[in-house]
């Protein structure tokens, strides 16, 4: 995992949320000389800390995650968002229908 990007990105979320490092290491029941060892890179926070943290700063595992997320369920999601934002409606009806048709005939 890649530790200096998960810890700037809890930075930069923390600050941008308007904590300090004390208020948010308060939210998570952690120390904060914890919290800033996470946060340079030194640490890697335990599953159990890290959805705290992610509750506490109200953001999603994958954001934080991105640079350890390679080709995943929310990377495709992202995908197909993408590609509908630029179909016309019409488009939209026939991938709909699409989708519909290979479901319904899909191999259990």
């Amino acid at each position: 995992m890649e530790r200096k990007g998960l810890g700037k990105r809890i930075n930069t979320v923390r600050k941008d949320r308007g904590f300090t490092a004390d208020q948010l290491s308060e939210l998570c029941n952690i120390n904060a000389t914890y919290l800033r060892q996470i946060e340079g890179g030194a640490k890697v926070p335990s599953l159990p800390v890290f959805i705290t943290i992610c509750n506490a700063l109200k953001i999603s595992p994958d954001y934080l995650l991105r640079d350890a997320l390679k080709d995943n369920e929310v990377s495709k999601i992202q995908e197909l968002t993408k590609l509908w934002e630029n179909t016309s409606p019409r488009q939209q009806e026939i991938a709909i229908a699409m989708i519909r048709a290979v479901l319904e005939h899909r191999e259990d």
